[in-house]
Protein backbone atom coordinates (compact mmCIF):
# COMPACT_ATOMS: atom_id res chain seq x y z
CA UNK A 1 0.00 0.00 0.00
CA UNK A 2 1.13 3.54 -0.86
CA UNK A 3 0.07 6.04 1.29
CA UNK A 4 0.54 9.79 1.20
CA UNK A 5 1.61 11.50 3.64
CA UNK A 6 0.59 15.61 3.39
CA UNK A 7 3.88 17.32 5.81
CA UNK A 8 3.12 20.80 4.03
CA UNK A 9 2.36 22.55 6.91
CA UNK A 10 4.92 21.83 9.66
CA UNK A 11 6.89 24.78 10.38
CA UNK A 12 10.06 23.05 12.43
CA UNK A 13 9.86 23.87 16.15
CA UNK A 14 6.94 26.58 15.59
CA UNK A 15 4.13 24.10 15.14
CA UNK A 16 3.72 23.25 18.53
CA UNK A 17 2.08 19.88 19.76
CA UNK A 18 0.78 18.94 16.42
CA UNK A 19 4.43 18.75 15.11
CA UNK A 20 5.32 16.60 17.83
CA UNK A 21 2.28 14.66 17.59
CA UNK A 22 3.15 14.04 13.45
CA UNK A 23 6.97 13.36 14.16
CA UNK A 24 5.99 10.41 16.63
CA UNK A 25 3.77 8.74 14.46
CA UNK A 26 6.26 9.04 11.69
CA UNK A 27 8.60 7.59 14.11
CA UNK A 28 6.20 4.81 14.98
CA UNK A 29 5.64 4.06 11.15
CA UNK A 30 9.58 3.83 10.66
CA UNK A 31 9.34 1.18 13.75
CA UNK A 32 6.95 -0.87 12.02
CA UNK A 33 8.76 -3.72 9.56
CA UNK A 34 5.97 -3.55 6.45
CA UNK A 35 5.98 -3.78 3.03
CA UNK A 36 4.13 -0.05 3.06
CA UNK A 37 5.11 3.08 1.38
CA UNK A 38 5.32 6.37 2.82
CA UNK A 39 5.36 9.04 0.67
CA UNK A 40 6.25 12.31 2.55
CA UNK A 41 4.51 15.10 1.03
CA UNK A 42 7.10 18.29 1.82
CA UNK A 43 7.70 22.08 1.56
CA UNK A 44 11.18 23.78 0.35
CA UNK A 45 11.50 24.68 3.89
CA UNK A 46 10.58 22.14 5.45
CA UNK A 47 11.82 18.88 3.77
CA UNK A 48 15.22 18.65 5.56
CA UNK A 49 13.69 17.94 8.55
CA UNK A 50 12.51 14.26 7.74
CA UNK A 51 16.03 12.99 5.84
CA UNK A 52 16.19 10.29 8.67
CA UNK A 53 13.35 8.39 7.57
CA UNK A 54 14.76 8.10 4.06
CA UNK A 55 17.10 5.65 5.82
CA UNK A 56 14.37 3.22 5.41
CA UNK A 57 13.83 2.40 1.75
CA UNK A 58 9.75 2.62 2.31
CA UNK A 59 10.51 6.05 2.91
CA UNK A 60 10.24 8.54 -0.24
CA UNK A 61 9.97 12.31 -0.04
CA UNK A 62 8.52 14.38 -2.70
CA UNK A 63 9.72 18.14 -2.77
CA UNK A 64 6.80 21.06 -3.73
CA UNK A 65 7.63 24.42 -4.49
CA UNK A 66 5.71 25.96 -1.92
CA UNK A 67 7.08 26.78 2.01
CA UNK A 68 5.30 25.88 5.07
CA UNK A 69 5.66 29.57 6.65
CA UNK A 70 3.72 31.38 3.58
CA UNK A 71 0.59 29.70 4.81
CA UNK A 72 -2.18 31.25 2.31
CA UNK A 73 -0.47 30.49 -0.82
CA UNK A 74 0.97 26.96 0.92
CA UNK A 75 -2.87 26.60 1.50
CA UNK A 76 -3.83 28.10 -2.16
CA UNK A 77 -1.26 25.32 -3.52
CA UNK A 78 -2.65 22.31 -1.33
CA UNK A 79 -6.27 23.04 -3.01
CA UNK A 80 -4.89 23.48 -7.00
CA UNK A 81 -1.89 21.57 -6.97
CA UNK A 82 -1.87 18.68 -4.29
CA UNK A 83 -4.39 16.36 -6.40
CA UNK A 84 -1.80 16.14 -9.25
CA UNK A 85 1.39 15.16 -6.89
CA UNK A 86 -0.99 12.68 -5.58
CA UNK A 87 -1.82 11.50 -9.10
CA UNK A 88 1.75 12.24 -10.68
CA UNK A 89 2.86 9.68 -7.77
CA UNK A 90 -0.10 7.21 -7.78
CA UNK A 91 -0.77 7.49 -4.75
CA UNK A 92 -4.27 6.48 -4.08
CA UNK A 93 -4.06 7.09 0.10
CA UNK A 94 -3.42 10.56 1.83
CA UNK A 95 -3.10 11.23 5.42
CA UNK A 96 -3.83 15.04 6.27
CA UNK A 97 -2.43 14.95 10.09
CA UNK A 98 -4.54 17.91 10.13
CA UNK A 99 -7.60 19.61 8.66
CA UNK A 100 -6.53 21.30 5.70
CA UNK A 101 -6.80 18.47 3.33
CA UNK A 102 -7.85 20.11 -0.57
CA UNK A 103 -11.44 21.69 -0.34
CA UNK A 104 -12.24 19.79 -4.11
CA UNK A 105 -11.04 16.22 -4.45
CA UNK A 106 -10.13 16.24 -8.65
CA UNK A 107 -8.37 12.79 -9.11
CA UNK A 108 -10.95 10.80 -6.75
CA UNK A 109 -8.14 9.92 -4.09
CA UNK A 110 -8.94 8.68 -0.59
CA UNK A 111 -8.61 10.95 2.02
CA UNK A 112 -7.89 10.41 6.13
CA UNK A 113 -7.86 13.71 8.00
CA UNK A 114 -7.08 14.00 11.86
CA UNK A 115 -8.95 16.53 14.01
CA UNK A 116 -6.98 17.64 16.37
CA UNK A 117 -9.94 20.01 18.57
CA UNK A 118 -12.12 22.50 17.09
CA UNK A 119 -11.14 25.75 19.37
CA UNK A 120 -12.28 27.98 16.76
CA UNK A 121 -15.84 27.24 17.71
CA UNK A 122 -15.39 27.35 21.43
CA UNK A 123 -13.14 30.52 21.45
CA UNK A 124 -13.99 32.40 18.48
CA UNK A 125 -12.72 35.39 19.75
CA UNK A 126 -8.63 34.15 19.61
CA UNK A 127 -9.10 34.39 15.72
CA UNK A 128 -9.82 37.28 12.74
CA UNK A 129 -13.58 36.71 11.41
CA UNK A 130 -11.94 35.69 8.11
CA UNK A 131 -9.56 32.90 9.54
CA UNK A 132 -12.97 32.06 11.71
CA UNK A 133 -14.88 31.76 8.79
CA UNK A 134 -12.78 29.88 7.20
CA UNK A 135 -11.87 27.28 9.62
CA UNK A 136 -15.89 26.56 9.75
CA UNK A 137 -16.22 25.91 6.23
CA UNK A 138 -12.73 23.81 6.12
CA UNK A 139 -13.59 21.34 9.39
CA UNK A 140 -17.05 20.99 7.31
CA UNK A 141 -15.47 20.33 3.91
CA UNK A 142 -13.10 17.95 5.49
CA UNK A 143 -15.85 15.93 7.51
CA UNK A 144 -17.59 15.58 4.55
CA UNK A 145 -15.04 14.79 1.80
CA UNK A 146 -13.08 12.67 4.24
CA UNK A 147 -13.20 8.65 3.65
CA UNK A 148 -12.40 8.41 7.63
CA UNK A 149 -12.22 11.25 10.45
CA UNK A 150 -9.51 10.57 13.35
CA UNK A 151 -10.38 11.84 16.62
CA UNK A 152 -7.50 12.05 19.56
CA UNK A 153 -10.31 11.71 22.02
CA UNK A 154 -13.49 10.75 22.74
CA UNK A 155 -14.23 14.45 23.42
CA UNK A 156 -13.03 15.97 20.12
CA UNK A 157 -15.45 12.50 18.66
CA UNK A 158 -18.64 13.72 20.53
CA UNK A 159 -17.87 17.60 19.98
CA UNK A 160 -17.35 16.68 16.09
CA UNK A 161 -21.34 15.00 16.30
CA UNK A 162 -22.61 17.95 18.00
CA UNK A 163 -21.29 20.71 16.08
CA UNK A 164 -21.37 19.13 12.25
CA UNK A 165 -23.47 16.58 12.83
CA UNK A 166 -21.82 14.07 11.71
CA UNK A 167 -21.97 9.77 11.11
CA UNK A 168 -20.30 8.55 14.27
CA UNK A 169 -19.48 5.28 11.94
CA UNK A 170 -16.95 8.04 10.24
CA UNK A 171 -14.93 8.58 12.97
CA UNK A 172 -12.35 6.55 14.65
CA UNK A 173 -10.20 7.65 18.15
CA UNK A 174 -6.99 7.40 18.37
CA UNK A 175 -4.86 9.13 21.07
CA UNK A 176 -1.58 10.85 20.26
CA UNK A 177 1.68 9.00 20.29
CA UNK A 178 3.42 10.15 23.45
CA UNK A 179 7.72 10.17 22.93
CA UNK A 180 9.77 11.24 26.15
CA UNK A 181 13.32 10.85 25.77
CA UNK A 182 14.37 9.89 29.89
CA UNK A 183 17.90 11.07 29.44
CA UNK A 184 17.55 14.44 31.49
CA UNK A 185 20.12 17.05 32.12
CA UNK A 186 20.83 17.73 35.82
CA UNK A 187 18.75 19.30 37.41
CA UNK A 188 21.67 21.88 38.69
CA UNK A 189 21.71 22.82 35.49
CA UNK A 190 17.67 24.42 35.87
CA UNK A 191 18.07 24.82 39.58
CA UNK A 192 20.68 27.88 39.11
CA UNK A 193 19.05 29.01 36.20
CA UNK A 194 15.51 29.56 37.72
CA UNK A 195 16.76 29.74 41.44
CA UNK A 196 14.64 26.46 42.36
CA UNK A 197 15.37 23.27 44.61
CA UNK A 198 13.95 19.68 44.19
CA UNK A 199 10.27 19.26 45.25
CA UNK A 200 9.75 22.87 46.18
CA UNK A 201 8.12 24.67 42.83
CA UNK A 202 5.32 23.43 41.21
CA UNK A 203 5.67 23.47 37.36
CA UNK A 204 3.07 23.87 34.07
CA UNK A 205 3.45 23.83 30.10
CA UNK A 206 0.61 25.76 28.34
CA UNK A 207 0.03 28.19 25.92
CA UNK A 208 -0.31 31.68 27.41
CA UNK A 209 -4.08 31.44 26.16
CA UNK A 210 -6.94 32.50 28.30
CA UNK A 211 -8.54 28.99 28.57
CA UNK A 212 -5.18 27.81 29.93
CA UNK A 213 -6.82 29.46 32.92
CA UNK A 214 -3.42 30.36 34.11
CA UNK A 215 -4.33 33.52 35.89
CA UNK A 216 -5.65 31.32 38.55
CA UNK A 217 -2.70 29.88 39.35
CA UNK A 218 -0.91 33.14 40.09
CA UNK A 219 -3.34 33.44 42.40
CA UNK A 220 -2.72 30.51 44.03
CA UNK A 221 0.73 31.52 44.53
CA UNK A 222 -0.37 34.79 45.36
CA UNK A 223 -2.12 33.12 48.56
CA UNK A 224 0.49 30.82 49.56
CA UNK A 225 2.78 33.85 49.96
CA UNK A 226 0.16 36.16 51.46
CA UNK A 227 -1.17 33.51 53.70
CA UNK A 228 2.18 32.45 54.84
CA UNK A 229 1.00 28.52 53.57
CA UNK A 230 3.68 25.90 54.51
CA UNK A 231 3.88 24.84 51.28
CA UNK A 232 5.76 25.72 48.07
CA UNK A 233 4.88 29.29 46.28
CA UNK A 234 7.04 28.81 43.40
CA UNK A 235 5.77 28.72 40.12
CA UNK A 236 7.12 27.81 36.44
CA UNK A 237 5.39 28.16 33.17
CA UNK A 238 6.64 26.99 30.13
CA UNK A 239 5.00 28.28 27.28
CA UNK A 240 5.17 31.35 24.35
CA UNK A 241 3.22 33.86 22.78
CA UNK A 242 -1.04 34.01 23.36
CA UNK A 243 -3.49 35.90 24.26
CA UNK A 244 -2.71 35.80 28.28
CA UNK A 245 1.37 36.64 28.28
CA UNK A 246 -0.09 40.58 28.39
CA UNK A 247 -2.07 40.41 31.33
CA UNK A 248 -0.21 37.25 32.85
CA UNK A 249 3.18 39.44 33.04
CA UNK A 250 0.99 42.34 34.58
CA UNK A 251 -0.40 40.27 37.29
CA UNK A 252 2.85 39.06 38.12
CA UNK A 253 4.02 42.79 38.44
CA UNK A 254 1.08 43.87 40.11
CA UNK A 255 1.32 40.91 43.15
CA UNK A 256 4.97 41.65 43.60
CA UNK A 257 5.42 38.02 42.26
CA UNK A 258 8.78 37.82 39.50
CA UNK A 259 10.38 35.93 42.06
CA UNK A 260 7.67 33.53 42.63
CA UNK A 261 6.07 33.06 38.91
CA UNK A 262 8.62 32.65 36.74
CA UNK A 263 7.95 32.76 32.47
CA UNK A 264 10.74 30.49 31.52
CA UNK A 265 9.82 30.74 27.57
CA UNK A 266 10.47 28.08 25.64
CA UNK A 267 12.79 25.42 26.45
CA UNK A 268 14.79 22.63 25.02
CA UNK A 269 12.88 18.96 26.27
CA UNK A 270 15.48 18.14 28.61
CA UNK A 271 14.83 20.68 30.55
CA UNK A 272 11.28 20.80 30.46
CA UNK A 273 11.70 16.74 31.60
CA UNK A 274 13.95 17.89 34.62
CA UNK A 275 11.21 19.91 35.88
CA UNK A 276 8.44 17.70 35.21
CA UNK A 277 10.36 15.39 37.25
CA UNK A 278 11.53 17.18 40.00
CA UNK A 279 8.61 19.47 40.89
CA UNK A 280 5.97 19.49 44.30
CA UNK A 281 3.29 19.35 41.87
CA UNK A 282 2.35 19.87 38.21
CA UNK A 283 -0.36 21.96 37.76
CA UNK A 284 -3.09 21.79 34.85
CA UNK A 285 -5.51 24.55 35.08
CA UNK A 286 -6.46 24.47 30.94
CA UNK A 287 -10.52 24.01 31.15
CA UNK A 288 -10.43 23.05 27.16
CA UNK A 289 -8.04 20.52 25.71
CA UNK A 290 -8.64 18.31 22.87
CA UNK A 291 -5.98 15.82 23.85
CA UNK A 292 -3.20 17.69 26.53
CA UNK A 293 0.05 16.01 26.14
CA UNK A 294 1.80 17.84 29.19
CA UNK A 295 -0.04 15.93 32.14
CA UNK A 296 0.39 12.69 30.54
CA UNK A 297 4.21 13.63 29.94
CA UNK A 298 4.88 15.07 33.16
CA UNK A 299 3.02 11.24 34.61
CA UNK A 300 5.44 9.33 32.45
CA UNK A 301 8.34 11.18 34.16
CA UNK A 302 6.98 10.33 37.49
CA UNK A 303 5.45 13.99 38.70
CA UNK A 304 2.30 14.25 40.45
CA UNK A 305 -0.54 16.24 38.48
CA UNK A 306 -3.23 18.15 39.49
CA UNK A 307 -5.87 19.05 37.06
CA UNK A 308 -9.22 19.82 35.87
CA UNK A 309 -11.21 17.55 34.66
CA UNK A 310 -12.97 19.54 31.59
CA UNK A 311 -13.07 18.37 28.32
CA UNK A 312 -10.59 15.67 27.45
CA UNK A 313 -8.18 15.63 29.95
CA UNK A 314 -10.01 13.35 32.69
CA UNK A 315 -10.20 11.03 29.72
CA UNK A 316 -6.54 11.32 28.28
CA UNK A 317 -4.62 11.27 32.09
CA UNK A 318 -7.44 8.06 32.55
CA UNK A 319 -8.30 9.59 36.17
CA UNK A 320 -4.82 8.65 37.66
CA UNK A 321 -4.40 12.47 38.67
CA UNK A 322 -5.97 14.87 41.47
CA UNK A 323 -8.69 16.94 39.90
CA UNK A 324 -10.08 20.24 41.07
CA UNK A 325 -14.13 20.42 40.45
CA UNK A 326 -13.95 24.43 39.75
CA UNK A 327 -10.77 25.36 38.20
CA UNK A 328 -11.29 28.77 39.15
CA UNK A 329 -11.36 28.40 42.86
CA UNK A 330 -8.14 29.31 44.22
CA UNK A 331 -9.04 27.60 47.54
CA UNK A 332 -9.94 23.84 45.76
CA UNK A 333 -7.02 24.06 44.30
CA UNK A 334 -4.79 24.85 47.62
CA UNK A 335 -6.46 21.81 48.90
CA UNK A 336 -5.62 19.50 46.54
CA UNK A 337 -1.79 20.75 46.68
CA UNK A 338 -2.04 19.47 50.50
CA UNK A 339 -2.95 16.33 49.68
CA UNK A 340 -0.85 15.65 46.63
CA UNK A 341 1.55 13.25 48.93
CA UNK A 342 -1.39 10.84 48.77
CA UNK A 343 -1.64 10.41 45.11
CA UNK A 344 0.13 7.37 44.00
CA UNK A 345 2.44 7.74 40.57
CA UNK A 346 3.23 6.02 37.36
CA UNK A 347 -0.42 4.83 37.30
CA UNK A 348 -1.15 5.38 33.72
CA UNK A 349 -1.40 2.61 31.25
CA UNK A 350 1.96 4.00 29.04
CA UNK A 351 1.54 1.34 26.33
CA UNK A 352 -1.98 3.31 24.87
CA UNK A 353 0.82 6.26 24.33
CA UNK A 354 2.86 4.19 22.59
CA UNK A 355 4.41 5.45 19.24
CA UNK A 356 4.54 2.31 18.03
CA UNK A 357 0.75 0.85 18.95
CA UNK A 358 -0.46 3.71 17.37
CA UNK A 359 1.07 3.67 14.20
CA UNK A 360 -0.18 0.11 14.12
CA UNK A 361 -4.06 1.95 14.72
CA UNK A 362 -3.40 4.26 12.40
CA UNK A 363 -2.29 1.42 9.54
CA UNK A 364 -5.57 -0.58 10.57
CA UNK A 365 -7.62 2.87 9.40
CA UNK A 366 -5.58 2.80 6.31
CA UNK A 367 -6.48 -0.96 5.41
CA UNK A 368 -9.87 -0.69 6.40
CA UNK A 369 -10.20 2.45 3.71
CA UNK A 370 -8.45 0.32 0.87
Amino acid sequence: MKIGIDLLWVKPQKSGGVEAYIRNLLDGFFEIKDKNEFVLITARDNHMTFNKYLEDSRFKKVICNICSSKVVKRLLWQNLRLNSVLKKNEIGICFEPIYSKPIINFCNKKFITTIHDLQALHYPEYFSVLKYLWLRFCWRKTIKSSVKIIAISNFVKDDIILKYHANPDKIQVIYNPIVIDKNICSFDKVSKKFNIEENNYYYTVAQLLPHKNLETLVEVIKKLKEKGISLPNKLLVSGVNGKSQGALISMIEKYNLKKNVILTGYIDNDERNILYKNCKAFLYSSVFEGFGMPPIEAMILGAKVISTNRTSIYEVTQGKALYVEDPYNVDEWIERIRHISELESNKLDFHIYNKKNIAEQYLKVFYDVM
